[in-house]
């Protein structure tokens, strides 16, 4: 799959998966929480499937072309 997850994306991705999925442990907000697992992975491997559908892209253009 092709990269089109960008640097602060990928970051903020992570952080919001992250915290999601502490409150559901702590039993802080309900089972919504482990939608924070779709952002982890998405996050993780730099590739968003709904990016995809709607032609969305935040990595930055490498300057030496294709990665």
């Amino acid at each position: 799959m092709k990269t089109n997850v960008g640097g602060i994306d990928r970051i903020l991705r992570i952080a919001v998966g992250v915290i999601l999925i502490a409150l559901t442990l702590m039993g802080t907000i309900g089972a919504w929480g482990w939608l924070g697992l779709i952002l982890l992975a998405t996050g993780i491997f730099r590739t968003c499937p709904l990016y995809s559908l709607l032609g969305m892209n935040t990595c930055p253009m490498d300057k030496g072309g294709a990665r």
